[in-house]
């Protein structure tokens, strides 16, 4: 048995990369209509240059992912990916993004607060690291909408020792 556990392994680990995330099943150029049968009616939909439509799945607020599917005019697909992720999180711009350019981006916050010393509104939004660790990443706006800085820091949510500091 132990000179078949190597290839166990070998086989599991296949499997699993096999396996496709909801976001990788589907081809540029299909009807939208084919992504909405598959995922269900999306939650919040925004209106991209062009004519174009982003279509949303959030799983927040106790998900990490947000699956974005765009379409052009002409209601074909022109990509879908998962966009609450450090590579997405990364392209914003300070300086230059406002509110609005963040919620087509990566859809309704997991939470917003307002910081009064700082005169900094903040959007959070609740995501997976590198597919271990989780995170929550914040997107800080001054009083006129622009983004001024981000910052990512581990989820409360999971933190080991957040149950001891209930009790």
């Amino acid at each position: 048995m132990l000179n078949r556990l190597p290839v166990l392994l070998v086989c599991a680990a296949a499997l699993l990369a096999g396996c496709a995330q909801p976001w990788q099943q589907f081809q540029a150029g299909e009807d939208s209509s084919a992504v909405v049968a598959r995922l269900g009616p999306p939650r919040e939909v925004y209106d991209l240059p062009g004519g174009g439509k982003r279509l949303m799945w959030p799983t927040q607020p106790m998900g990490e992912t947000t699956v974005a599917a765009d379409v052009d005019a002409s209601g074909k697909v022109v990509g879908v990916r998962q966009v609450l992720q450090p590579t997405e999180f990364y392209r914003a711009e300070i300086g230059k993004w406002t509110k609005s350019d963040v919620l087509v981006n990566f859809g309704r916050p997991v939470e917003t607060s307002y910081f009064p010393l700082m005169k900094r509104e903040v959007w959070t939004y609740r995501y997976l690291e590198d597919n271990v660790w989780y995170m929550m990443y914040s997107f800080y706006f001054d009083n006129q909408g622009i983004l001024r800085l981000t910052q990512k820091t581990p989820d409360p949510l999971h933190d080991p020792d957040r149950h001891h500091l209930l009790f």
